[in-house]
C-alpha cells in the first residue's frame, strides 16, 4: 500500500513550488566613529520563539501573530540579526568587529549581548523592535551597562519585502544606538 502512495506524494510534492524566501534587509552604513574599543564582539542575538522562527509574521487587529503566505527567512532570524548589528558597527566605526564566537587569538576588548523582547510588524504599518542590550568589558576598556532600545519603524508598502525592508531599518537603527554608545 504504502508503495502506492509514495509516488502520489512525490508528484504532489513536486507540483508545489518552494516557498519565497527574504533576507533581512540592512541599509549599508558607512562611517568613521572612533569608539573606546579596538575590538568588539557581538554576542548571539536572543529572540523570542515566534521571532526566531523561519515564517515571516504578521500582528492582525486581535493581536495575533498569523504567518505571511508563502514567505519565510532565508536565513535564521537570530543569526541574520547578528551578523547585521557585527557589520552595522564594523561598517561605522573604528574598531575591529565580529560575531560571537570570536576568531582571533586575542581576546576582544568588548563584547555587546541584545536581548530583543518584542520583534513584530504591526497592523498599523510599522515594524517594532524592543529590548535591551548590555556591553560588557573584559578588562573594563569601557563602562559595563545596560541600556533598553524600543525602536518603531515604518513599513513603507505590504507584505513580506516591507517586513524584511522594516526589520533592517530597525536592525540599522539598533547598531547605531549601540555604536553611539561605544563612542
Amino acid at each position: 500500500m504504502y508503495l502506492r502512495i509514495l509516488p502520489l506524494a512525490l508528484m504532489l510534492a513536486a507540483c508545489s513550488g518552494p516557498e519565497p524566501q527574504f533576507l533581512i534587509d540592512t541599509p549599508t552604513q558607512a562611517g568613521s566613529a572612533r569608539l573606546r574599543v579596538a575590538t568588539l564582539e557581538v554576542r548571539q542575538v536572543s529572540l523570542p520563539a515566534y521571532a526566531a522562527a523561519s515564517e515571516i509574521l504578521l500582528e492582525g487587529e486581535d493581536g495575533a501573530l498569523t504567518q505571511v503566505d508563502n514567505a519565510l527567512w532565508a536565513d535564521e532570524p537570530a543569526r541574520a540579526v547578528t551578523l547585521a548589528i557585527a557589520e552595522q558597527i564594523g561598517a561605522a566605526s573604528s574598531a575591529t568587529v565580529a560575531p560571537e564566537p570570536w576568531p582571533l587569538a586575542d581576546e576582544a576588548q568588548a563584547a555587546v549581548q541584545v536581548t530583543v523582547s518584542r520583534l513584530v510588524a504591526r497592523n498599523n504599518g510599522t515594524l517594532r523592535l524592543t529590548g535591551q542590550y548590555a556591553i560588557s568589558s573584559y578588562d573594563k576598556v569601557v563602562r559595563e551597562r545596560i541600556q533598553g532600545f524600543d525602536i518603531v519603524v515604518p513599513m513603507v508598502g505590504e507584505g513580506p519585502q516591507a517586513i524584511a525592508r522594516a526589520t533592517g531599518a530597525a536592525v540599522t537603527e539598533l547598531s547605531g544606538q549601540i555604536t553611539q554608545s561605544l563612542r
